[in-house]
């Protein structure tokens, strides 16, 4: 029960993702072939009402569920291995037609071949966490 408002939240997430085409195989494509605005208008504002709320928490002191104050950890440095990271997750994402939570929704659409997509996605994490410490971090 307790988890019954997060799936709820998520669903309706899922609809709002479905409806507005961000789940879209089509208009990823155009995205990465910079034919169309709609994904970075979606792109843009996710991170733009980020900022806002981030901003709000820390103002107004916001806390947790669990009445705990919010603390973000700073990011480690390194232009590399953000630039290497985002774009392996590009590549994945441009391959697949969907990054790690559209992949759920669109198998919940029916489009039963995002299950291959989730198994790999889940070997791939899998095996980063085998080899996790022989990698330079």
């Amino acid at each position: 029960m307790k988890f019954l408002k997060f799936l709820l939240v998520g669903i309706f997430f899922g609809i709002v993702l479905v409806k507005s085409e961000a789940v879209s195989w089509y208009r990823i494509f155009e995205m990465f072939k910079f034919q169309s605005f709609h994904m970075y208008g979606i792109i843009g504002s996710a991170v733009g009402l980020g900022i806002l709320f981030l901003w709000l928490f820390k103002k107004l002191k916001v806390k947790s569920v669990e009445g705990k104050e919010i603390f973000l950890p700073p990011k480690d440095r390194g232009f590399v291995r953000y630039m290497l990271g985002g774009t392996i997750f590009g590549l994945g994402w441009a391959l697949a037609g969907a990054c790690p939570g559209p992949m759920y929704i669109l198998l919940g659409t029916g489009v039963f071949s995002m299950l291959i997509v989730i198994t790999a996605a889940i070997l791939g994490t899998f095996t980063y966490g085998v080899i996790k410490s022989k990698l330079p971090h």
